[in-house]
C-alpha cells in the first residue's frame, strides 16, 4: 500500500499515543523510545499488511512491549529486583481506548503532568509543545520569538535537569492541578495558535491542531468550571475558529479581515464565545489575557461589516492587554488598531518605536505591519523595502504570496 495512510496514522495520533505511553511506562524518554520503535516497526508491518482497524492501540500495545524490552535490557545490569517491579507496573495498566472522562484523556493527562511546578513556565511550556504535542522546535520557537538554535539548547538544558533532578513524570492530584494551569492554558493556546496561523507549509491553517486545541479546551472548562481563565481561553479559541475557513480562498490564497465573507462565520461558535467572554469579564478579579483577548476577537466578531467595528473600543483593550501582558506582539497588535482610530502615522511611530527596544529579529510580522502603514501613507519606496524585507523572513507560503502581491502592486505604480 502507499504510505500516505501510514503517515497520516503517524500525524495524527503521535501525540495521544505518546501520553498513554507516559502514563503506561512512568518515564519520559522511556515512552519516547517505546514510540519510536512501534513506529519504526509499524511502518514495515503496515506497508505489507495494511493499517489495522484500531491504529492507536496497535501502536500503544507495541510500544508498551518495546519499552518493557528496553527496561529488561537496562537493568539486566543493575537492579533484578527494579526490573521485576516495573514489569510488574507497565502489565497492570490495559491500553486505553477513548474515553469520556476528562483527566482520564491521555493528552490532559500528559500536559498537566509535563507543566511540572519544579520547572519555569517557559520551559513547562515549550518541552510539552515539543515532546507532547508534536510542534515542530520550529515552530515553538517562534512561540517564544526566538531562534530554532536557541530553542533546541533550552530543550536539551530542560530535559537534562529533569533527569539530573529527578523531576517525577506522575499524574498530579486534584489538589495541584491549580498550581499547574497556567502552564496548560498557555500549552493549549500554542497549539491553537500553530493550527490557526502555522509557522511553515502550504497552508494557512490546520484544522487538525485547532480542533485538538478546542477539544483540550472543553475539557479544561468542564474540568475547572470556576476558572475565569479557562473560559477566556475557550472563548478565545472559539471566536477565531468560527471564522478559520473564510480566512483563505479556493486556492489556498490569504484574504484579510475586511474581504472575509461573513456570511459564512460559525454564528453558532461566536454566540458561545461571546458567553464565555462575557462568563469570563464578570468573574472577580483582575481579567485573564485570553479573556480580553477573547474581547476583542469578540468585537471583531459581532461587527455587521469591517467598517462597523469598534476600533477605539479594540485600542481600549489592547492597552488593558499591554499592562497585563507587556508583550512586543500585543504592542504590535495594538500599533495596528491604532492606525485604525488614530492614522498610519501615529501607528508607525509606535511600530518604530518598538523595533528599536525590542528583539524581533526574524518576525516578519513587523515588516509586513510597518510596510502597510508606509503604503498607507504613500511613502512607496520605503513600503517596497519593508515589504522585500517581510519576504525575506516569511515562512508561511500562502503570506509569501500575499506580501509578494502588495511588493508587485507597488512596483507597478498601484496602491
Amino acid at each position: 500500500m502507499s504510505a500516505h495512510p501510514i503517515e497520516r496514522v503517524f500525524r495524527d495520533e503521535a501525540g495521544r499515543v505518546l501520553a498513554t505511553l507516559i502514563r503506561l511506562v512512568g518515564d519520559f524518554e522511556l515512552a519516547e523510545e517505546g514510540l519510536q520503535e512501534a513506529f519504526a516497526a509499524a511502518l514495515q508491518q503496515w506497508s505489507q499488511d495494511g493499517v489495522p482497524s484500531n491504529a492507536r492501540a496497535w501502536l500503544v500495545n507495541v510500544g508498551r512491549h518495546k519499552a518493557i524490552d528496553r527496561v529488561r535490557r537496562r537493568v539486566a545490569y543493575r537492579e533484578k529486583q527494579r526490573q521485576l517491579e516495573i514489569e510488574a507496573a507497565i502489565a497492570s495498566e490495559a491500553a486505553p481506548e477513548d474515553s469520556d472522562g476528562v483527566l482520564d484523556d491521555d493528552m490532559l493527562r500528559l500536559i498537566f503532568t509535563c507543566c511540572h511546578p519544579a520547572l519555569n513556565l517557559e520551559t513547562q511550556v515549550a518541552l510539552t509543545l515539543r515532546a507532547v504535542c508534536g510542534l515542530t522546535t520550529d515552530a515553538v520557537a517562534r512561540a517564544f520569538l526566538v531562534s530554532e538554535e536557541t530553542m533546541a539548547q533550552r530543550l536539551v538544558r530542560a530535559k537534562t535537569k529533569i533527569r539530573v533532578a529527578r523531576i517525577p513524570y506522575q499524574t498530579p492530584e486534584a489538589d495541584q492541578l491549580g498550581e499547574r494551569l497556567d502552564g496548560v492554558l498557555a500549552v493549549v493556546y500554542q497549539v491553537f495558535t500553530e493550527g490557526y496561523a502555522p509557522t511553515t507549509g502550504d497552508d494557512l491553517t490546520r484544522a487538525d491542531l485547532c480542533g485538538e486545541a478546542i477539544r483540550l479546551g472543553r475539557l479544561l472548562r468542564t474540568l475547572m468550571p470556576q476558572r475565569p481563565a479557562v473560559a477566556g481561553l475557550l472563548a478565545l479559541m472559539l471566536l477565531h475558529d468560527a471564522r478559520r475557513v473564510t480566512r483563505a480562498s479556493a486556492e489556498g490564497d490569504l484574504i484579510q479581515l475586511e474581504s472575509q465573507d461573513r456570511s459564512r462565520w460559525d454564528r453558532h461558535r461566536i454566540a458561545e464565545g461571546a458567553a464565555l467572554v462575557d462568563a469570563a469579564l464578570r468573574a472577580p478579579g483582575i481579567p485573564s489575557v485570553y479573556a480580553v483577548q477573547a474581547a476583542i476577537a469578540a468585537l471583531h466578531a459581532q461587527a455587521d461589516n469591517f467598517a462597523a467595528t469598534d476600533w477605539p473600543q479594540i485600542v481600549g483593550l489592547y492597552e488593558v492587554l499591554l499592562r497585563l501582558n507587556p508583550s512586543p506582539v500585543v504592542a504590535l497588535n495594538h500599533a495596528a488598531a491604532v492606525s485604525m482610530v488614530d492614522g498610519p502615522q501615529k501607528a508607525l511611530n509606535l511600530v518604530d518605536a518598538l523595533a528599536a527596544r525590542e528583539p524581533l529579529a526574524g518576525y516578519h510580522l513587523l515588516p509586513a505591519v510597518r510596510a502597510d502603514l508606509l503604503r498607507r501613507l504613500g511613502r512607496r519606496d520605503a513600503a517596497r523595502d519593508a515589504y522585500r524585507a517581510a519576504l525575506a523572513l516569511v515562512r508561511l507560503e500562502p503570506e509569501r504570496r500575499w506580501l509578494a502581491r502588495r511588493l508587485a502592486e507597488l512596483e507597478a505604480g498601484g496602491g
